[in-house]
């Protein structure tokens, strides 16, 4: 197994990761009021894909997401579209990512400069794919083996895609962690799992944070954890707890500090306030392997994580 997160840091000893997706697609015009949310774009010609995705590499990304977080067999289903269909849109996405990461390598005028930046296939949680919020919360009522089932079709395409890794993202309860777990184990594909936490120290749905990074240590194809779309003033002592569970690269990438109103489908209440040079710093010096962004961060603000991760 390559671990593209170890060769990263081996190298550079910090990684950027990028922004919301969602977030600069919604700059660039696309209209994401849907079930799909950022999955919709993949119905298009994708150049807004692309484009997002350039951008965050021109920022300083060494890492991009693609855009199927909440793109399951389920909700392309609701759409008309068969499993055919679903899995081409599925391996459409992880194509546009990586030919995006090729072209702007190829463009690089001075590479010496900069990782040649690796693709991760993203795995939104159950929650993403019934878009009520509940990924906020954890509360499936649904066991792991149940979330395994949901899970595996996505996966069994995305892992025989030219990503470098899965990225299993806002994580928010035990039993998903154990299903992706398991899943990685079968597929030998390697992966980071990022978690939602409701504070600065549990999962949202109440598991110790330490607990389902444990779980993390002893799985060899997860190859770092992490969590995202946290409020900002989580990270710190998120770090803390993590590192005295794993001696795994850790990867925190916060949203702006607003919060999701699932029924009204909207962001609400002030972005923290946040120099984010300074912060990515401070995470560095606490601890942290790699810093981004997740919902309402953009370009510029990754470009200052990597102008203060990196001055370091």
């Amino acid at each position: 197994m390559t671990d593209p997160i170890r060769a990263s840091l081996e190298r550079q000893g910090f990684l950027v990761l990028d922004g919301g997706l969602a977030t600069e697609l919604e700059a660039l015009g696309c209209d994401l009021n849907d079930p799909l949310w950022s999955a919709r774009a993949l119905l298009g010609d994708r150049e807004e894909v692309r484009t997002a995705h350039r951008r965050f590499l021109e920022a300083g990304a060494d890492c991009i997401a693609t855009a199927t977080y909440q793109a399951t067999f389920e909700g392309f289903g609701a759409c008309g579209l068969d499993a055919r269909e679903t899995a081409r849109l599925l391996r459409d996405a992880v194509e546009v990512a990586v030919s995006a990461r090729d072209d702007f390598w190829a463009d690089l005028s001075m590479p010496a400069g900069r990782l040649r930046p690796a693709v991760a296939a993203s795995v939104g949680p159950y929650g993403a794919f019934l878009a009520d919020g509940s990924e906020y919360r954890g509360d499936y009522g649904l066991s792991a083996a149940e979330l395994y089932d949901f899970h595996s079709p996505r996966w069994e395409v995305l892992a025989e895609t030219e990503a470098d890794l899965l990225a299993c993202e806002t994580t928010p309860s035990l039993e998903e962690t154990q299903a992706y777990c398991r899943l990685a184990a079968v597929s030998h594909r390697p992966i980071w799992i990022s978690f939602q936490c409701r504070d600065g120290a549990h999962l949202a749905d109440g598991t110790p944070l330490e607990t389902a990074v444990s779980l993390c240590d002893e799985e060899p194809h997860v190859v770092a954890v992490g969590v995202n779309c946290i409020d900002p003033g989580f990270v710190s002592s998120l770090i803390t707890a993590a590192r005295g569970s794993t001696p795994k690269p850790i990867l925190v990438y916060p949203n702006s500090g607003e919060a999701w109103d699932a029924a009204a489908k909207r962001w609400t209440g002030p972005a923290s306030p946040r120099d984010w040079a300074r912060s990515a710093m401070e995470w560095r010096s606490e601890g942290a392997d790699g810093v981004g962004g997740c919902c309402r961060v953009g370009p510029a603000e990754i470009a200052a994580i990597r102008q203060g991760a990196l001055s370091i």
